[in-house]
């Protein structure tokens, strides 16, 4: 099986610092948004650059230190994970999965300048070994240029052919994957089946209290799942919506390719998974259409708002 080296970019205008550093950092008790993280396996994290205060100073510092210009949609920081295939990893030590990072280090160093980056930690505690490294696009003279340092999505190409030439002298076997703007594919994230499963246990934690109702209980029990709906419901619509989002995408994908005489690209796998969810989702409006109308009437001032994104 063909194992790749992984290197995304997330740019960042602020404000979202201080979830990441949560996450990053592992300063939750808890992560509802990520069932995949095992805390009890938390204290094998290690940083290879460790902040010295919060994130968003570390930010704040580097660009008054640097003098930089500012607007209100400067981008202040790039969030950037490094790992490989599952695949790549397996069977090696501990010293062996760092030596990995250490050297995407050395090119993340070398690249954006090793001043620039205020934290690299190594997660061990999911199912796949993985690196958060984060840094301020700061310039050799002083600006602040997520445009200058990372470019646009042809730039993003080059990045990753040196990030595979960098990798691929320490470990031949590692291959180029084919980047997003030349296949031109989105990916479905895990979190949206993620949050599939979840609405579908909600709903049949619904269906139980209802079937459960009976005279001795009938008035705490509309109550106890009145409120399940209002939290229910409003996950569902914004569900949908992602849904429809990715199916779009999709058909315009094969639009294009026909349009340019090319092999369609969408793979038959994200047709598949497209078609999984909305099949989940039909299935959970119909569980909604069963519900008793006293309980939908409710819900009707809900559909009537505007559904924002949740954070899954």
């Amino acid at each position: 099986m063909p194992q790749y080296a992984i290197m995304r970019f997330a740019k960042h205008k602020g404000g979202a610092q201080g979830r990441l550093e949560s996450h990053h950092e592992r300063k939750k008790d808890k992560y509802a948004s990520n069932p995949n993280i095992d805390t009890n396996r938390s204290s094998r994290n290690y940083h290879l650059v460790q902040p010295v205060t919060s994130y968003r100073q570390e930010i704040d510092n580097r660009i008054a230190a640097a003098g930089c210009k500012t607007r209100k949609d400067s981008v202040r920081f790039i969030d950037t994970i490094i790992t490989a295939s599952p695949e790549f990893f397996k069977g090696k030590k501990r010293d062996e999965v760092r030596a990995y990072f250490d050297r995407a280090l050395q090119f993340l160093s070398r690249k954006v300048g090793k001043s620039n980056i205020f934290t690299a930690v190594v997660h061990l505690d999911e199912k796949t070994p993985h690196m958060h490294l984060c840094f301020t696009p700061i310039t050799e003279d002083g600006r602040l240029s997520a445009k200058d340092i990372i470019g646009n999505k042809a730039a993003l190409v080059k990045w990753q052919d040196q990030f595979h030439a960098h990798m691929v002298k320490a470990y031949p076997n590692l291959e180029r994957g084919e980047p997003a703007i030349e296949t031109r594919r989105r990916h479905i994230p895990p979190r949206i089946f993620r949050e599939s499963v979840h609405l579908t246990k909600q709903a049949a934690r619904i269906q139980e209290a209802i079937d459960g109702i009976n005279p001795l209980n009938i008035g705490k029990k509309k109550d106890e799942i009145s409120a399940m709906l209002h939290r229910f419901f409003p996950r569902m619509e914004n569900f949908e919506t992602q849904i429809r989002r990715y199916e779009r995408e999709f058909e315009r994908q094969e639009k294009e390719n026909a349009a340019l005489a090319k092999k369609a690209e969408t793979k038959m796998s994200d047709k598949m998974e497209t078609a999984k969810l909305r099949g989940e989702i039909q299935q959970l409006r119909r569980f909604y259409e069963t519900l008793p109308d006293e309980y939908r009437q409710q819900l009707q001032p809900t559909k009537n708002q505007q559904i924002q994104e949740v954070s899954l």
